[in-house]
């Protein structure tokens, strides 16, 4: 028996070199992070990217604007605007000598090209640029096909240079740290651009992010120290000895949600949404799934977006009324609502997420499996192939913008996977494109959230409370954006006494 023990340490001990070989020695001058998705693609103009792609490449590429912490938008690589011909021309003066990560002067001409390019790839709302304009040395101007009071978010598109012909292999861009060595799987490094227009910015030299299968070979890391940090959910949090790491909240910025297909049996029946609604306990979700950490949301948007976020949406537990739908939708004990969860597997959350659903529904008469699948199938398969019944993921936007959530709702959205129609959704979303009256917008902004919620599209959970975590004494510094990324260039490492 002793010597079992023996060889079972030596094989852990085997397996954790084989998984983190290169994550220490030469590593040790920066921050180590830890990533469980990677990016489908390093190039800012290509809209296929995940969200933890996007993530990373946000401290590499730069807008003409860049979110505030409260969704307002800030000068970034053009340090001032002025919006003329009563919304239709944006005027955008560029920051003089803002460099690209090899040293060459970003131009008016490579903002032309980068937004000529987002708008032919479709990007949000960037479809509605009629022409740029390039005036003198320093001055873009951009002429919109129609009006678009919400159009100013959007410009957090990054720039790239005009003449480079293979961003995808060769990224370069403006942002605080330059695109080092990447191994697709394990790692990529991130490095300080010395000549960043924030001159106090970055504070660290070297971000080496380390890809990981799953949440449980990233905590077997962050325990044994071959990562310094990571985003966490309560649940995982809550695993750790709170003496030896300093967990600070943040929300994802996403709205996590049981995605049902509203085009294929069950849930193209209004009375087995609605059932499932009322059957599933989102706050007995957030208690066992995330350790209490959380709030209910019962909206398609971030409540982080507290001027157009409608608080009012949450279908409240109610198994009674749950039994009532099932029975007129004709299921019962001996013909039950069946259906399969399709989720992907290193999101531990959503796993978790699943499992206490599947234990809810069981309560009031429905039956319901769990299929898990890899990262590339749940693309390809649900988002891409909509060949699914449900799904658990969380779906952020883009931009710090009401329209980047709700879009995927528009009838013949290319990224409406749910396959939500809805007539009057589509006219009401079509007029906040041109309402310049705030107040008008905000309220259709509103009626389209509860026309989603009335239907019950799908089953809204909240915002994730995440937890970024570092080991104690390391780093600090993170910041909470009402968008799914983070800025390394804000993290510092915690000097020592």
């Amino acid at each position: 028996m002793k010597k079992c023990k023996i060889f079972l340490l030596i094989s852990i001990l085997i397996l954790t070199f084989a998984v983190f070989p290169s994550c220490k020695g030469e590593d040790d001058d920066g921050l180590r992070y830890g990533f469980t998705t990677e990016p489908s693609t390093l190039d800012p103009l290509n809209p296929s990217n995940t969200a933890d792609g996007r993530s990373i490449l946000f401290n590499v590429f730069e807008g003409l604007v860049k979110p505030h912490t409260d969704g307002t938008m800030l000068p970034c690589i053009a340090e001032s605007w002025v919006i003329e011909q009563e919304g239709l021309a944006y005027i955008f003066t560029l920051r003089s000598a803002v460099r690209f990560h090899d040293g060459s002067v970003v131009t008016p001409a490579d903002v032309k090209f980068s937004l000529e390019t987002a708008a032919n790839a479709e990007f949000d709302s960037l479809a509605n640029i009629s022409e740029v304009i390039i005036q003198g040395d320093n001055t873009i101007k951009i002429i919109l096909k129609s009006r678009d009071p919400d159009f100013l978010p959007y410009l957090t598109i990054g720039i790239v240079k005009a003449d480079n012909k293979d961003r995808e292999k060769n990224v370069i861009g403006t942002g605080p740290f330059v695109m080092g060595q990447y191994t697709p799987q394990r790692r990529l490094v991130l490095t300080k651009f010395a000549d960043y227009w924030q001159s106090n910015l970055p504070h660290l030299e070297k971000i080496t992010i380390v890809f990981f299968a799953n949440y449980d070979t990233l905590m077997v890391a962050l325990r044994g120290g071959s990562i310094d940090g990571a985003f966490l959910t309560g649940s995982m949090a809550a695993q750790l000895d709170h003496r030896k790491y300093n967990i600070y909240s943040n929300n994802s910025a996403a709205v996590q949600l049981m995605a049902l297909n509203n085009a294929s049996a069950p849930f193209n029946s209004m009375e087995a949404r609605l059932a499932v609604n009322y059957g599933i306990d989102i706050h007995e979700i957030i208690e066992a799934a995330f350790f209490g950490a959380g709030e209910p949301s019962g909206s398609p948007i971030i409540p982080g977006l507290s001027l157009y976020y409608e608080n009012s949406l949450s279908y409240e537990y109610n198994p009674e009324t749950a039994r009532t739908l099932l029975k007129e939708a004709g299921y019962s004990d001996t013909n039950k609502l069946s259906f399969e969860i399709t989720v992907p597997s290193n999101y531990s959350m959503h796993v978790d997420t699943a499992q206490v659903i599947v234990e809810q529904l069981e309560r009031i008469g429905v039956d319901v499996k769990i299929k898990l699948v890899d990262w590339s199938t749940w693309l390809s398969d649900v988002y891409f192939g909509r060949q699914y019944q449900a799904t658990i993921i969380s779906l952020d936007s883009s931009s710090a913008s009401p329209r980047g959530f709700l879009k995927r709702y528009r009838s013949n959205d290319g990224s409406n996977f749910i396959n939500f129609k809805n007539n009057e959704f589509d006219d009401i979303f079509n007029s906040t494109l041109s309402e310049i009256d705030s107040a008008k917008r905000i309220a259709l902004y509103k009626d389209a959230q509860r026309i989603i919620a009335d239907n019950a599209a799908s089953v809204y959970i909240q915002d994730i409370l995440y937890f970024i975590t570092f080991r104690n004494g390391t780093y600090d510094g993170a910041i909470d954006y009402p968008l799914y990324v983070i800025d390394f260039a804000a993290i510092y490492r915690i000097k020592s006494n």
